[in-house]
């Protein structure tokens, strides 16, 4: 078993914001004031910003409902479009201060589809370059994520403080 050592996350895990055991986390982060510590860069009337605590790819982003369901087709018409509408915001917050060359952008409905909260919907937006998936993945099963999330936060959240005032 190959063991990667984060010290960075203990005060993450150990922080008073963070839920109990039997809490969505998704849901308890829909409640908190948006700081670098809880990882929420913006709460809209539906659905808010987050970053995702163990990225895919530096700026990985997730824009969830407040609403606890798994229920795609269950969302009413103001969530759904809530839920767009910031997913494209935040695609442009991404390409302005990170420039990447293209995105992954989706939801994982259901554990079988990969979702790892599958009681909360979420979408997903990965930014990409070119040659981010390199060897590594592949042969040593290993990503490197080359920026630390509170300075990917740092440039993020003043253009989510945009649209708070729009």
């Amino acid at each position: 078993m190959e063991i990667k050592f984060t010290p960075w996350r203990m005060a993450y895990i150990s922080s008073s914001d963070t839920p109990a055991n039997d809490e969505c986390v998704l849901c308890a982060r829909g409640r908190v004031t948006p700081t670098a510590d809880n990882l929420v860069l913006y709460r809209g009337a539906s659905c808010y910003a987050l970053m995702n605590l163990y990225p895919y790819n530096t700026g990985h982003l997730m824009i969830v409902p407040y609403r606890h369901t798994a229920d795609l087709a269950g969302l009413d018409a103001a969530t759904a479009g809530e839920l767009f509408d910031l997913t494209r915001k935040s695609v442009a917050a991404i390409t302005t201060v990170m420039a990447p060359h293209g995105f992954n952008i989706g939801m994982n409905l259901g554990r079988t589809a990969g979702a790892g909260i599958d009681e909360h919907m979420h979408m997903h937006i990965v930014p990409r370059w070119n040659g981010d998936a390199n060897f590594m993945p592949i042969i040593g099963g290993t990503k490197l994520i080359p920026e630390a999330l509170d300075q990917t936060y740092a440039k993020l959240r003043p253009l989510f403080d945009r649209l708070a005032e729009d």
